[in-house]
């Protein structure tokens, strides 16, 4: 028999981080919590026994509920979406919660940011939840795939078209650039350097690194997780890598003879939330590469 109450502790430790994917994608506090609340649901009669990644099916599951939320309000247009009645109780039977509070609003607005709530409005539901789960949250592309339909390749496309929409449109702290490429030129010379402190100070503590298979072949790990692992793998490393923008992204190319044997793109909010490690001569020759400290097209 499922343990319910062990679910539900396990659910509450990843609810702030599927209350901020929701916000973001909805633009709303009530809907987030409602989003978050169906997720819950949905795991109340999944086969958890199935799951082997449960922070990473909630954060998938939060961001299709949300994008289901989007295509319908796409469709009833007329349908307000920042004030709806009360909001639902939370998993196991929490405290019924109150009507939509103004202040809680104005400071989700506050805290995520005004432009960039503006700006996320603008894109297309898929575009929108192909930016904020890849870009915010380090996502990886082969999960968000089979959630919108389409491949790998596709999904990094609607990222680059996206993320360039956020950047040219907003100046918020999130899309900062200039400050993003600041971060990732620290962490390169952090590297070079092996100052292992200041690399862990510049990685999220739950940062996610992935490579393609060809650049695991060159000694890079398919998926490594934590800023001590990660700085420990770039600690003294990184000594041919320059800076760069990929796909709009700031990031980092490894060349070897004048041809590009390595692309490293890096996903920034605050400090480093995910790194991609590109390889394949196929995957790179697709990517928009941009070397050296100008400013991506």
């Amino acid at each position: 028999m499922r343990d319910t109450d062990l679910l539900a502790r396990r659910f509450e430790e990843n609810r702030s981080r599927l209350r901020a994917v929701a916000q973001r994608m909805l633009g709303s506090d009530a809907e987030a919590e409602d989003a978050v609340q169906d997720t819950w649901l949905r795991l109340s009669r999944a086969d958890v026994d199935a799951i082997d990644n449960l922070p990473g099916w909630l954060t998938t599951t939060v961001g299709r509920v949300c994008l289901d939320r989007l295509r319908a309000r796409a469709v009833r247009p007329e349908q307000p979406w920042d004030t709806a009645g009360p909001e639902p109780a939370g998993a196991g039977g929490g405290d019924p919660a109150e009507p939509v509070d103004p202040e809680r609003e104005a400071v989700l607005t506050e805290s995520v940011g005004r432009a960039l709530l503006v700006v996320l409005d603008t894109l297309a539901p898929t575009e929108r939840f192909v930016f904020v789960l890849h870009d915010m949250f380090a996502v990886s592309f082969d999960e968000i795939a089979p959630v919108v339909d389409r491949s790998p390749a596709a999904v990094r496309q609607i990222a680059s078209r996206a993320r360039r929409r956020v950047q040219r449109d907003s100046a918020a702290p999130e899309t900062d650039r200039t400050r993003q490429r600041q971060v990732v030129e620290a962490f390169l010379a952090a590297s070079r350097e092996g100052r292992f402190d200041d690399l862990v100070s510049l990685l999220d503590p739950h940062v996610v690194m992935r490579a393609d298979p060809v650049a695991a072949t060159m000694g890079s790990t398919p998926e490594a997780r934590g800023s001590a692992v990660i700085a420990g793998f770039f600690n003294g490393r990184a000594q041919g890598a320059t800076p760069a923008y990929v796909d709009g992204a700031p990031g980092a190319l490894v060349v070897f003879d004048g041809q590009v044997r390595l692309a490293l793109s890096f996903i920034v909010t605050d400090r480093i939330i995910g790194i991609e490690v590109v390889a394949d001569p196929t995957q790179l020759a697709a990517l928009d590469l941009v070397p050296g400290a100008a400013e991506a097209r």
